[in-house]
């Protein structure tokens, strides 16, 4: 949009939507940055994008379309290159009677339509849309890199040549260290940045690379160039070394890190490797420095939260995190160490890996190559005078049994299991060979936790279930509880949630516990006495948040079972 500042600036004023105030603040902003009006006054506020930009396409007497409300064909598509769309910033959204309707941000720039006329060869129809509907169209509807993509193939095309799996490891070697293939996994990782995912998986199967982003907990397919199946090892390669992989050994898995700044993030990448039949698959964790959580923020109710502070300020014991991997254990420990974290007390923890670091804590990480296991790491860390000990998972008899001697000889020790659920923690110790009387001396409480989806603020509405899932609940069909769902948007990418929370069942080994504990109870009778004694199962605090309309039925269903004494 080249339109004068001060043209614009009145035009909205016309049209009521900023004030003359708006107009100039925005001027003066402007002048500090040098970017077009509009985008000054849509950035600061005073306007929407889509009224800004309707408004201009009544004056310019073009149509406004808005590409996120589309549905493009691919045979569309198909008009224009993805390195023409990214060059002039455009978007094919119709091709009738030999004419393609095209997407720009400023459908007056002659100059512009003229080039884009000559290279496409169609008669060309211009519409209003803002850039980054263009920008998020390019990645929807070619994919991630496209440009990127195109550009490498066209390079390999003119040496006639195509990149394939067997070439030698220092030809791949030239092509990772090639600007597009480092433009292009950049791309990939900021992608999957800006879509909040905590993993990327990078798979070859039979004519084709997989590339998917988990967000939320939920895998989906990241939308990528189908010809980029022709550059895997090129992609592969980059990436290992980034993480200062051998780039030559492809028949054995390899495990490396990446350390990363995007925008004002700190993230560290973990990245492991393994052969298939098809070439090698890669699997990156995503972490960042920047979401270390504060134990009042991880969804926590006040009875429960009160119950681990309560646990966490002890002098000694354990206290025990349990759940299936990627339900939050370590999130919800660092939190615990955090809260407890000061000058007084010498922390030390021994894990595999170490995901986030930790300010004035020493941090262990496990090495069984040479010999630094979870059990070895342990006896060296009591001769360094610690007063707080976390072991990052209690995997096997000696672990546990050096874990439960050390809380007993005056240490508080914090550790993960993976249980089903707070009280089958006992007796998976009790199965491992650990005497009752230790159990039962030592442990403090045990968190189980899963994490559920929240439902998308932006898209949220209210529901009624289905009469026979409220029947399953127990749940009175005359009820006044709210129940909601997200109906799908384009900020949850139609899913209807966006965001993640943990739910907890927090298991307090009190003296009826331990007698129990010592007689060998099993863990469902354990867990009918912790109900009596005020304990909130997962269940049960996963349809409190139901209540709260945080989450939906089917997604605490979907992480627990029914009690049988929901209510």
């Amino acid at each position: 949009m080249k339109h004068g500042s001060l043209r614009l600036g009145e035009m909205l004023i016309e049209e009521g939507i900023i004030t003359q105030e708006h107009l100039d603040e925005a001027l003066r902003e402007q002048k500090k940055t040098g970017e077009l009006i509009g985008s000054v006054i849509i950035r600061l506020g005073y306007a929407k994008e889509g009224q800004v930009l309707e408004m201009l396409s009544k004056k310019m007497g073009v149509s406004y379309v808005s590409i996120k409300d589309m549905e493009i064909k691919p045979a569309v598509i198909g008009k224009v290159s993805a390195k023409y769309a990214c060059y002039y910033k455009i978007m094919p959204i119709e091709f009738e009677n030999n004419i393609l309707s095209i997407a720009v941000t400023n459908p007056l720039d002659l100059g512009v339509i003229d080039d884009i006329k000559l290279v496409l060869g169609y008669s060309v129809n211009p519409v209003l849309s803002g850039e980054r509907d263009i920008l998020e169209g390019i990645k929807k509807y070619y994919g991630v890199g496209a440009e990127t993509i195109e550009k490498i193939m066209d390079q390999a095309d003119a040496k006639d040549s195509t990149p394939t799996q067997t070439e030698a490891a220092s030809d791949i070697e030239d092509m990772a260290d090639d600007a597009s293939i480092i433009k292009f996994v950049n791309q990939i990782l900021q992608q999957a940045v800006s879509e909040r995912a905590t993993d990327i998986h990078i798979e070859p199967f039979e004519g084709e690379l997989r590339v998917r982003y988990r967000v939320d907990g939920v895998l989906f397919n990241a939308s990528i160039p189908p010809t980029i199946k022709y550059l895997h090892s090129a992609i592969v390669s980059r990436i290992k070394i980034m993480s200062s992989l051998n780039i030559a050994e492809r028949r054995l898995p390899q495990d490396g890190r990446i350390k990363l700044k995007v925008k004002e993030s700190e993230l560290d990448l973990r990245v492991s490797t393994i052969p298939t039949s098809y070439g090698e698959s890669v699997h990156i964790r995503i972490l960042s420095a920047n979401v270390l959580m504060g134990l009042e923020s991880l969804g926590l109710l006040g009875q429960d939260l009160g119950v681990i502070e309560e646990a966490i300020r002890k002098p000694h014991g354990i206290v025990f995190v349990t759940g299936p991997t990627g339900s939050g254990k370590t999130t919800t420990l660092y939190a615990c160490l955090s809260k407890i974290n000061d000058s007084h007390k010498n922390i030390i923890t021994i894990e595999d890996p170490i995901e986030y670091q930790l300010h004035g804590v020493t941090q262990i990480q496990v090495n069984p190559k040479i010999g630094l296991t979870f059990a070895a790491g342990l006896r060296s860390m009591l001769r360094h005078d610690p007063d707080i000990m976390m072991v990052g998972e209690v995997r096997d008899l000696e672990t546990s049994e050096i874990t439960i001697r050390v809380a007993l000889t005056g240490h508080l020790v914090f550790s993960t299991l993976h249980t089903n659920d707070a009280c089958g923690a006992v007796t998976r110790l009790l199965d491992m060979g650990i005497e009752p009387y230790l159990v039962s001396s030592s442990a403090e409480a045990v968190v189980a936790q899963r994490l559920v989806r929240l439902i998308c603020e932006k898209c949220k509405k209210e529901i009624q279930p289905e009469p026979g899932l409220l029947k399953e609940l127990k749940i009175s069909p005359g009820n006044k509880a709210l129940f909601y769902e997200g109906k799908g948007c384009a900020s949850c990418r139609f899913t209807g949630f966006k965001g993640r929370t943990a739910i907890y069942e927090v298991l307090v080994i009190t003296d009826n516990i331990r007698d129990m504990i010592l007689k060998r109870a099993s863990a469902s009778d354990i867990k009918t006495q912790a109900v009596k004694d005020g304990m909130r199962t997962l269940f049960d605090d996963g349809m409190v948040k139901v209540s709260k309309g945080s989450t939906t039925i089917s997604e605490v269903l979907r992480v627990t079972e029914i009690e049988g004494d929901a209510s």
